[in-house]
């Protein structure tokens, strides 16, 4: 399986490289069935003839996802498009099969074209039609992920309560009731992967201990990413089941995490704070966060409702004035007109879920205009709101 996988990557990167030159040249790109022809007679020749040890439709596929990616990248209405990358040995190991693969009565076996029957831990029911088998390499482990096709009726949520939710550093998520989620801790894991990288920065590369070391790393920070999804899916879950809207900042993380080291001319600032800064809302997983409670809301018939961010926690949820010197500390929130005070994320909170109150009633986006100008609502937060 691994040569599978290191054959459909070599192939993605020798044909990406390919129409990467064609654009720099000014020149049409290849589509699936150029580069489909290409790796016919890279087949049979004496320098590439390790591709046909991989199933045929495992090398079509991925010539059929770099097209796909080349598309999305060229289409105006993709919201984050980008170029194809090249992908790096070691870093995402997978293939797919859309045919040709069988699945056990009993689900506890697969059939894969060229593997054979191998078996597997079912993690869930398998229902509706089997479209395609991907299989993919996490750390020492490989798994098995299923696409089927089933026809499922209009979800309904069984909630009807309302929630806003404040991302930050110090707290996960701080949420408009007043709980809060305590960050992701993988402290030990990061001091050990640390330690072990020294020792590897110590080896002759591609030795055989250099090569031991190098998958006790992997093994490590594969544990950093189970522990992430593990809290992000049981917090993600946990919302989604008991509240039909959830709002949330449109936090720009790419942006938030920009390096600012500068240039040669002119120096950035404070730029070890910042790679500090930017490694922790990293290790927080904001961005998968975010992308779960949107699938699972869209399974329960649920809505995630994303707002403005800007002065979230300088505004205040009692009078409405909105200064940088009501913030006095990164917890601390006292208004400097009305003298209202709290905890400066459950202020973020309280004012992220009445701008979604406003998004709902009259479609305001640009809530920070408002807020400014003074013509804000204000509602009465102490309650999360009921929809009837």
């Amino acid at each position: 399986m691994v040569q599978y996988a290191g054959n459909c990557r070599f192939l993605w990167n020798k044909a990406l490289a390919i129409n990467l030159f064609k654009l720099q040249n000014k020149q049409k790109i290849c589509y699936y069935q150029e580069l489909d022809f290409f790796s016919k007679l890279w087949k049979k020749s004496e320098e590439y003839g390790f591709l046909t040890l991989s199933p045929a439709q495992t090398i079509q596929q991925t010539l059929k996802q770099l097209e796909r990616a080349f598309k999305d990248a060229f289409d105006k209405n993709q919201p984050l498009k980008r170029m194809p990358t090249f992908k790096k040995k070691g870093e995402v190991n997978s293939f797919n099969f859309p045919q040709g693969f069988k699945i056990d009565k009993n689900g506890k076996r697969i059939f894969l074209p060229k593997i054979g029957w191998v078996n597997v831990r079912k993690s869930q029911a398998i229902l509706g039609k089997a479209k395609n088998v991907t299989v993919s390499q996490k750390g020492k482990h490989w798994f098995v992920s299923i696409q089927v096709e089933q026809e499922v009726a209009p979800p309904k949520h069984s909630s009807n309560a309302m929630i806003g939710g404040d991302l930050g550093v110090k707290r996960l998520i701080t949420l408009s009731d007043g709980s809060f989620v305590e960050p992701i801790d993988t402290s030990k894991q990061t001091i050990r992967i640390k330690r072990l990288q020294k020792q590897l920065a110590r080896k002759v590369k591609f030795s055989s201990n250099w090569k031991k070391l190098k998958a006790k790393i992997t093994t490590f920070h594969t544990k950093v990413a189970n522990i992430r999804h593990d809290k992000l899916h049981k917090i993600s879950t946990q919302l989604s089941k008991s509240h039909a809207i959830i709002v949330l900042e449109d936090l720009k993380i790419r942006n938030m995490t920009k390096n600012s080291k500068g240039s040669s001319e002119q120096h950035g600032k404070m730029v070890k704070q910042k790679s500090g800064l930017n490694r922790v809302i990293l290790n927080q997983g904001w961005g998968m966060f975010k992308e779960m409670l949107k699938y699972k809301q869209d399974w329960l018939g649920g809505q995630v409702i994303f707002v403005d961010p800007k002065h979230t926690s300088q505004t205040c949820p009692a009078c409405g004035h909105q200064s940088k010197d009501n913030r006095l500390t990164q917890s601390k929130f006292e208004c400097a007109k009305c003298g209202y005070q709290d905890n400066a994320d459950h202020v973020g909170a309280l004012n992220i879920l009445a701008r979604g109150h406003r998004v709902l009633a009259c479609g305001e986006i640009d809530i920070s205009q408002l807020v400014e100008a003074g013509t804000c609502l204000m509602s009465d937060h102490k309650a999360p709101m009921v929809l009837n």
